[in-house]
Protein backbone atom coordinates (compact mmCIF):
# COMPACT_ATOMS: atom_id res chain seq x y z
CA UNK A 1 0.00 0.00 0.00
CA UNK A 2 1.50 3.31 -1.16
CA UNK A 3 0.50 6.63 0.44
CA UNK A 4 1.36 10.22 -0.50
CA UNK A 5 1.04 12.92 2.17
CA UNK A 6 0.82 16.53 0.98
CA UNK A 7 1.63 18.84 3.91
CA UNK A 8 0.78 22.55 4.03
CA UNK A 9 1.18 24.90 7.00
CA UNK A 10 -1.82 27.26 7.22
CA UNK A 11 -4.17 24.54 8.48
CA UNK A 12 -1.81 23.29 11.20
CA UNK A 13 -2.98 23.59 14.82
CA UNK A 14 -1.70 26.78 16.42
CA UNK A 15 -1.02 28.63 13.13
CA UNK A 16 -3.06 31.85 12.75
CA UNK A 17 -0.86 34.69 11.47
CA UNK A 18 0.93 35.20 8.14
CA UNK A 19 4.21 35.72 9.99
CA UNK A 20 4.05 32.10 11.14
CA UNK A 21 4.11 30.98 7.50
CA UNK A 22 7.09 33.08 6.36
CA UNK A 23 10.72 32.13 6.82
CA UNK A 24 13.08 34.33 8.79
CA UNK A 25 11.51 34.63 12.22
CA UNK A 26 11.07 32.62 15.39
CA UNK A 27 7.32 32.16 14.97
CA UNK A 28 7.89 30.48 11.61
CA UNK A 29 10.48 28.14 13.11
CA UNK A 30 7.91 26.99 15.68
CA UNK A 31 5.18 26.63 13.05
CA UNK A 32 7.33 24.60 10.68
CA UNK A 33 8.09 22.22 13.55
CA UNK A 34 4.34 21.81 14.25
CA UNK A 35 3.83 21.24 10.50
CA UNK A 36 6.52 18.58 10.50
CA UNK A 37 5.07 16.82 13.53
CA UNK A 38 1.56 16.75 12.03
CA UNK A 39 3.00 15.27 8.84
CA UNK A 40 4.87 12.77 10.97
CA UNK A 41 1.66 11.78 12.74
CA UNK A 42 0.11 10.99 9.34
CA UNK A 43 3.19 8.99 8.34
CA UNK A 44 3.16 6.97 11.56
CA UNK A 45 -0.56 6.31 11.26
CA UNK A 46 -0.24 5.21 7.64
CA UNK A 47 2.46 2.67 8.48
CA UNK A 48 0.51 1.45 11.51
CA UNK A 49 -2.46 0.83 9.23
CA UNK A 50 -0.45 -1.27 6.81
CA UNK A 51 1.20 1.13 4.36
CA UNK A 52 4.37 -0.19 2.73
CA UNK A 53 5.60 3.05 1.14
CA UNK A 54 4.96 6.64 2.26
CA UNK A 55 6.09 9.86 0.63
CA UNK A 56 5.53 13.25 2.30
CA UNK A 57 5.40 16.27 0.00
CA UNK A 58 6.36 19.68 1.41
CA UNK A 59 3.53 21.76 -0.08
CA UNK A 60 3.99 25.24 1.41
CA UNK A 61 5.62 28.26 -0.18
CA UNK A 62 9.18 27.42 -1.15
CA UNK A 63 8.44 23.70 -0.62
CA UNK A 64 11.31 23.49 1.88
CA UNK A 65 9.73 23.88 5.29
CA UNK A 66 9.58 20.35 6.69
CA UNK A 67 12.36 19.22 9.02
CA UNK A 68 13.41 15.82 7.63
CA UNK A 69 15.28 14.76 10.74
CA UNK A 70 12.00 14.78 12.71
CA UNK A 71 10.14 12.56 10.23
CA UNK A 72 9.67 8.83 10.55
CA UNK A 73 12.76 7.30 8.94
CA UNK A 74 10.62 4.91 6.88
CA UNK A 75 9.16 7.79 4.85
CA UNK A 76 10.72 9.73 1.99
CA UNK A 77 10.33 13.49 1.75
CA UNK A 78 9.71 15.51 -1.44
CA UNK A 79 11.28 18.99 -1.20
CA UNK A 80 12.07 21.99 -3.38
CA UNK A 81 10.71 23.68 -6.51
CA UNK A 82 9.93 24.00 -9.34
CA UNK A 83 8.36 20.61 -9.87
CA UNK A 84 5.77 19.50 -12.38
CA UNK A 85 3.08 18.24 -10.01
CA UNK A 86 3.57 20.91 -7.34
CA UNK A 87 1.72 20.01 -4.16
CA UNK A 88 1.08 16.51 -5.52
CA UNK A 89 4.63 15.62 -6.53
CA UNK A 90 5.00 11.96 -5.62
CA UNK A 91 1.85 10.82 -7.41
CA UNK A 92 4.10 9.49 -10.15
CA UNK A 93 5.25 6.75 -7.75
CA UNK A 94 1.81 5.13 -7.79
CA UNK A 95 0.27 6.07 -4.44
CA UNK A 96 -3.19 4.58 -3.90
CA UNK A 97 -4.14 7.15 -1.24
CA UNK A 98 -3.34 10.79 -0.69
CA UNK A 99 -3.59 12.66 2.62
CA UNK A 100 -3.86 16.48 2.63
CA UNK A 101 -2.49 17.64 6.00
CA UNK A 102 -2.53 21.25 7.24
CA UNK A 103 -4.61 22.54 4.31
CA UNK A 104 -6.69 25.75 4.34
CA UNK A 105 -9.87 27.23 2.89
CA UNK A 106 -10.06 28.82 -0.56
CA UNK A 107 -9.52 32.54 -1.18
CA UNK A 108 -12.14 35.10 -0.15
CA UNK A 109 -13.68 32.86 2.50
CA UNK A 110 -13.65 33.32 6.28
CA UNK A 111 -11.11 30.53 6.80
CA UNK A 112 -7.86 31.09 8.68
CA UNK A 113 -5.17 32.39 6.26
CA UNK A 114 -7.52 31.49 3.37
CA UNK A 115 -6.10 31.79 -0.14
CA UNK A 116 -5.73 29.83 -3.36
CA UNK A 117 -2.14 29.19 -4.51
CA UNK A 118 -1.03 32.83 -4.46
CA UNK A 119 -2.85 35.46 -2.38
CA UNK A 120 -1.07 38.30 -4.16
CA UNK A 121 -2.26 37.18 -7.58
CA UNK A 122 -5.42 35.04 -7.42
CA UNK A 123 -8.80 36.03 -6.02
CA UNK A 124 -10.88 33.15 -7.39
CA UNK A 125 -10.24 29.95 -9.36
CA UNK A 126 -12.94 27.80 -10.99
CA UNK A 127 -12.77 24.52 -12.90
CA UNK A 128 -15.69 23.88 -15.23
CA UNK A 129 -17.73 26.51 -13.43
CA UNK A 130 -17.07 25.25 -9.88
CA UNK A 131 -14.98 27.42 -7.57
CA UNK A 132 -12.11 25.47 -6.05
CA UNK A 133 -9.30 25.93 -3.58
CA UNK A 134 -6.01 24.10 -3.44
CA UNK A 135 -7.65 20.89 -2.20
CA UNK A 136 -10.10 20.90 -5.09
CA UNK A 137 -7.44 21.64 -7.67
CA UNK A 138 -4.93 19.12 -6.46
CA UNK A 139 -7.61 16.58 -5.62
CA UNK A 140 -8.69 16.64 -9.27
CA UNK A 141 -5.06 16.11 -10.29
CA UNK A 142 -4.73 13.18 -7.86
CA UNK A 143 -7.86 11.54 -9.26
CA UNK A 144 -6.38 11.71 -12.75
CA UNK A 145 -3.54 9.60 -11.41
CA UNK A 146 -6.04 7.10 -10.00
CA UNK A 147 -5.34 8.18 -6.42
CA UNK A 148 -8.08 8.52 -3.79
CA UNK A 149 -8.13 11.58 -1.52
CA UNK A 150 -8.70 9.78 1.76
CA UNK A 151 -7.76 12.09 4.66
CA UNK A 152 -7.70 15.88 5.07
CA UNK A 153 -6.94 18.18 8.00
CA UNK A 154 -7.39 21.91 8.50
CA UNK A 155 -9.79 24.41 10.05
CA UNK A 156 -13.58 24.07 10.22
CA UNK A 157 -14.19 26.33 7.21
CA UNK A 158 -11.86 24.21 5.10
CA UNK A 159 -13.62 21.03 6.20
CA UNK A 160 -17.09 22.44 5.50
CA UNK A 161 -16.25 23.67 2.00
CA UNK A 162 -14.23 20.60 1.02
CA UNK A 163 -16.30 17.72 2.40
CA UNK A 164 -18.83 17.73 -0.49
CA UNK A 165 -15.97 17.38 -2.97
CA UNK A 166 -14.56 14.25 -1.25
CA UNK A 167 -17.61 12.55 0.32
CA UNK A 168 -15.77 9.37 1.31
CA UNK A 169 -12.80 11.10 2.95
CA UNK A 170 -11.99 11.53 6.65
CA UNK A 171 -11.49 15.03 8.07
CA UNK A 172 -9.57 16.12 11.15
CA UNK A 173 -10.54 19.65 12.25
CA UNK A 174 -7.48 21.31 13.78
CA UNK A 175 -9.08 24.64 14.77
CA UNK A 176 -12.18 26.82 14.38
CA UNK A 177 -11.99 30.12 12.53
CA UNK A 178 -13.36 33.36 13.92
CA UNK A 179 -11.59 35.50 11.31
CA UNK A 180 -8.78 35.51 8.77
CA UNK A 181 -6.14 35.54 11.52
CA UNK A 182 -8.06 34.44 14.60
CA UNK A 183 -9.80 31.40 16.00
CA UNK A 184 -9.73 28.61 18.56
CA UNK A 185 -7.16 25.84 18.12
CA UNK A 186 -6.97 22.28 19.29
CA UNK A 187 -3.69 21.55 21.06
CA UNK A 188 -0.87 20.37 18.78
CA UNK A 189 -0.61 17.11 20.74
CA UNK A 190 -4.31 16.25 20.50
CA UNK A 191 -4.34 17.17 16.81
CA UNK A 192 -1.42 14.89 16.09
CA UNK A 193 -3.11 12.05 17.93
CA UNK A 194 -6.30 12.54 15.90
CA UNK A 195 -4.38 12.63 12.61
CA UNK A 196 -2.39 9.52 13.48
CA UNK A 197 -5.53 7.60 14.45
CA UNK A 198 -7.43 8.70 11.32
CA UNK A 199 -4.50 7.81 9.05
CA UNK A 200 -4.24 4.35 10.56
CA UNK A 201 -7.97 3.68 10.19
CA UNK A 202 -8.15 4.97 6.62
CA UNK A 203 -5.36 2.69 5.44
CA UNK A 204 -6.80 -0.27 7.32
CA UNK A 205 -10.22 0.31 5.76
CA UNK A 206 -8.73 0.61 2.28
CA UNK A 207 -6.89 -2.69 2.69
CA UNK A 208 -9.88 -4.44 4.26
CA UNK A 209 -12.03 -3.42 1.29
CA UNK A 210 -9.61 -5.22 -1.00
CA UNK A 211 -8.82 -2.11 -3.02
CA UNK A 212 -5.69 -1.95 -5.15
CA UNK A 213 -2.54 -1.02 -3.19
CA UNK A 214 -1.19 0.93 -6.19
CA UNK A 215 -2.89 3.57 -8.31
CA UNK A 216 -3.65 3.18 -12.03
CA UNK A 217 -3.90 6.27 -14.24
CA UNK A 218 -7.46 7.35 -15.03
CA UNK A 219 -8.63 8.88 -18.30
CA UNK A 220 -8.12 12.63 -18.40
CA UNK A 221 -10.76 15.14 -19.47
CA UNK A 222 -10.39 18.66 -20.79
CA UNK A 223 -11.30 21.42 -18.33
CA UNK A 224 -12.10 25.12 -18.59
CA UNK A 225 -10.44 27.27 -15.97
CA UNK A 226 -11.72 30.72 -15.05
CA UNK A 227 -9.36 32.88 -13.03
CA UNK A 228 -10.19 36.13 -11.25
CA UNK A 229 -7.03 38.04 -10.39
CA UNK A 230 -6.43 40.70 -7.77
CA UNK A 231 -5.65 43.63 -10.12
CA UNK A 232 -6.00 44.58 -13.76
CA UNK A 233 -2.20 44.86 -13.93
CA UNK A 234 -1.98 41.13 -13.25
CA UNK A 235 -4.51 40.47 -16.00
CA UNK A 236 -2.40 42.59 -18.37
CA UNK A 237 0.63 40.48 -17.49
CA UNK A 238 -1.06 37.09 -17.67
CA UNK A 239 -2.70 37.83 -21.01
CA UNK A 240 0.73 38.00 -22.58
CA UNK A 241 0.26 34.22 -22.61
CA UNK A 242 -1.50 33.75 -25.96
CA UNK A 243 -3.86 30.96 -24.90
CA UNK A 244 -5.58 33.09 -22.24
CA UNK A 245 -8.81 34.95 -23.02
CA UNK A 246 -9.71 38.10 -21.12
CA UNK A 247 -13.32 38.23 -19.97
CA UNK A 248 -13.18 41.57 -18.17
CA UNK A 249 -10.64 43.74 -16.36
CA UNK A 250 -9.71 41.06 -13.83
CA UNK A 251 -11.21 37.80 -15.17
CA UNK A 252 -9.42 35.38 -17.51
CA UNK A 253 -10.23 32.01 -19.02
CA UNK A 254 -8.18 29.24 -20.54
CA UNK A 255 -8.78 25.67 -21.67
CA UNK A 256 -6.57 22.84 -20.46
CA UNK A 257 -6.27 19.25 -21.63
CA UNK A 258 -6.55 17.98 -18.04
CA UNK A 259 -6.67 19.07 -14.41
CA UNK A 260 -2.92 18.51 -14.30
CA UNK A 261 -2.38 20.95 -17.17
CA UNK A 262 -4.66 23.49 -15.47
CA UNK A 263 -2.64 23.24 -12.25
CA UNK A 264 0.61 23.60 -14.14
CA UNK A 265 -0.69 26.69 -15.95
CA UNK A 266 -1.83 28.28 -12.69
CA UNK A 267 1.56 27.64 -11.13
CA UNK A 268 3.27 29.24 -14.12
CA UNK A 269 1.03 32.31 -13.80
CA UNK A 270 1.76 32.43 -10.07
CA UNK A 271 5.47 32.51 -10.83
CA UNK A 272 4.94 35.26 -13.44
CA UNK A 273 3.16 37.41 -10.86
CA UNK A 274 6.42 37.99 -8.96
CA UNK A 275 7.35 40.41 -11.76
CA UNK A 276 4.79 42.86 -10.31
CA UNK A 277 5.62 42.53 -6.62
Amino acid sequence: MKVLISADIEGVAGVFHPEQTRAGNGEYEAARRWMTLEANAAIEGAFAGGATHVWVNDSHGSFRNLLPDLLDERAQVVLGKPRTLGMMAGLEYGAALVFMIGYHAMSQTRGILAHTINSFAFARVSLNGVEVGEAGLYGALAEEYGTQVALLSGDDVFAEETAPRFPGARFVVTKSATGYASGVSQSPASTRAAIQNAAREVVQQHLAAGRAPHAARAATKAVECELRVQTSALADLFCQWPTLTRVDAVTLRFDAASAEHAVRMLNCLSAMSFMLR
